[in-house]
């Protein structure tokens, strides 16, 4: 892999600012760099920052972080389903 492949920034996963704002606070804590993308725009108006207005704010990964992220992140959606 190039070094410029491994460096790259991601879209992780999108959603609201407060769903947004916890998976990011699950991933520094993890250890892994994060930060938001839309967060003002996709809370003021969602519209202008996705589609329809849903998953309006972004969590932004470096690409090297992307598996431990998505485990992490899968794991919280897993948790979020079951307390429904």
């Amino acid at each position: 892999m190039k070094s410029d492949e491994k460096n790259r920034l991601v879209e992780i996963y999108a959603s609201s600012y407060i769903d947004s704002e916890m998976v990011k606070g699950l991933l520094e804590d993890s250890g892994i760099k994060a930060f938001l993308k839309d967060g003002y725009l996709g809370t003021m108006a969602p519209w202008y920052a996705a589609a329809g207005g849903s998953g309006a704010v972004k969590v932004i990964v470096n690409s090297r972080d992307y598996a431990a992220a998505r485990l992490i992140i899968e794991e919280y959606e897993q948790n979020r389903n079951n307390d429904s």
